[in-house]
C-alpha cells in the first residue's frame, strides 16, 4: 500500500475501534482501498473490538499531550471576524463550482473570490477523504471573505465527482489514485489562475484537512513555488522528501488524535534538521477532524483558534 492507501485504511479501523463505524461499514471502507475483503478481515482480525460504550479508546487516552510550540493555544489570539459559516450569496464574495482545462479530461473544482475583483493572494484548499463536499466549499468561501482567492479541487473529479460518487464512495476511490496525480491536479488548478487579473497566482499557499492535510504535505514537497501550507491533522512526508519543502509549514494537530500526534516527532526533527521553517499547534482537547463544523467531533474553541492562526499564517507568508 502506498501512503495514503495506509492512511485511508488506519483511519477506517481507528473508526471501527472506537465505535463509530459498524464491522461491516469498517470492512466495506477498507475493501474499497485495498481491494480485498479477505485483506480487510485479516486487519480488522488484528484489532481490538469497539468499545460496548462510547467512550474513549486507550489509544486516546494514552496520548501524551504535547505542548504547543509558537503559536501555543495559551497565547491570546485576536479571533477574525471571518469565522464560520459563509453562505454562498454572500455579497462579499463571487463563488461556484468551475471546470479546470488539463492535459487529461478536465477537473471539476470550486472557486471562491473577493466581490470587490482586486488581484488577491492565492489558497489551494484540499478536502477530506469525503470529497469536496459543502463543508469545503464552505471553508474555500470562508477564504475568500479574508481576502484570498481560494480554489478547492475535486480529486476524484475523473472518476465522475465527488456528488456523482457519494461521500461513502470516495474514499476507496481516492485509494485508488498514485499520489503524483493529487500533486498534479492541484498544479494544473493553480495553472488555471495564472493570468486571471484576480489573482496573484504567484503568491501561493496551500491548506488541507485529514486526508487533504496529507495532501498538503504532498504537494509542498513537489512544488518549490509554495510560500505557505497549512496541514490540518495530515499524515507528513518520510524524512527524505523533506530536502524538497521550500514552504514555510504550519502544522494543526489535535491532542486526542493519537494516530497522528505520534508522526510529530519525526517530521519536526527532519523539517529542523533542513533548516525548514515548521511551527506546530496542539490543541489538547481536541481530536481528529476537529475543524470539520459538520461532524461529531468538531471542537469550537480549537477551530476558531485555528483559524486565526492558520489566516495569521497565510498574511505572514502571502
Amino acid at each position: 500500500m502506498n501512503h495514503f492507501q495506509r492512511y485511508l485504511t488506519d483511519e477506517f479501523t481507528e473508526d471501527y475501534q472506537e465505535g463509530r463505524i459498524s464491522r461491516r461499514d469498517a470492512l466495506k471502507l477498507i475493501a474499497s482501498v485495498t481491494g480485498s475483503l479477505i485483506a480487510a478481515n485479516s486487519i480488522l482480525a488484528a484489532c481490538a473490538p469497539p468499545p460496548p460504550q462510547e467512550t474513549p479508546t486507550a489509544a486516546a487516552t494514552e496520548t501524551p499531550v504535547v505542548p504547543a510550540t509558537a503559536g501555543s493555544t495559551e497565547e491570546n489570539v485576536s479571533l477574525p471576524t471571518v469565522y464560520g459559516t459563509v453562505m454562498p450569496d454572500d455579497p462579499a464574495v463571487i463563488a461556484s463550482e468551475i471546470e479546470i482545462a488539463t492535459d487529461q479530461p478536465p477537473l471539476m473544482g470550486y472557486l471562491a473570490r473577493p466581490a470587490s475583483g482586486s488581484a488577491a493572494p492565492v489558497v489551494l484548499v484540499c478536502h477530506e477523504n469525503r470529497g469536496l463536499t459543502p463543508h469545503i466549499q464552505d471553508v474555500t468561501r470562508r477564504f475568500a471573505k479574508a481576502g484570498y482567492v481560494a480554489l478547492a479541487v475535486d480529486l476524484v473529479s475523473r472518476q465522475g465527482g465527488s456528488t456523482a460518487i457519494g461521500e461513502g464512495g470516495v474514499a476507496g476511490v481516492l485509494g485508488g489514485i498514485e499520489p503524483a496525480q493529487f500533486v498534479s491536479d492541484f498544479l494544473d488548478g493553480w495553472h488555471s489562475l495564472q493570468g486571471e487579473s484576480f489573482a496573484q497566482a504567484e503568491r501561493v499557499g496551500m491548506i488541507g484537512f485529514c486526508f487533504g492535510g496529507g495532501v498538503t504535505w504532498t504537494v509542498a514537497t513537489h512544488m518549490p513555488e509554495l510560500r505557505a501550507a497549512v496541514p490540518f491533522y495530515g499524515p507528513p512526508p518520510s524524512a527524505d522528501e523533506v530536502p524538497n519543502i521550500q514552504a514555510p509549514v504550519l502544522a494543526i494537530y489535535g491532542g486526542l488524535d493519537g494516530r497522528i500526534t505520534g508522526t510529530i516527532s519525526a517530521i519536526e526533527q527532519a523539517m529542523q534538521a533542513n533548516n525548514r521553517v515548521y511551527e506546530k499547534v496542539i490543541y489538547p482537547d481536541a481530536d481528529h477532524a476537529f475543524n470539520n463544523d459538520t461532524g461529531s467531533r468538531y471542537n469550537a474553541e480549537a477551530a476558531k483558534d485555528a483559524w486565526a492562526r492558520t489566516l495569521d499564517w497565510f498574511e505572514k507568508y502571502l
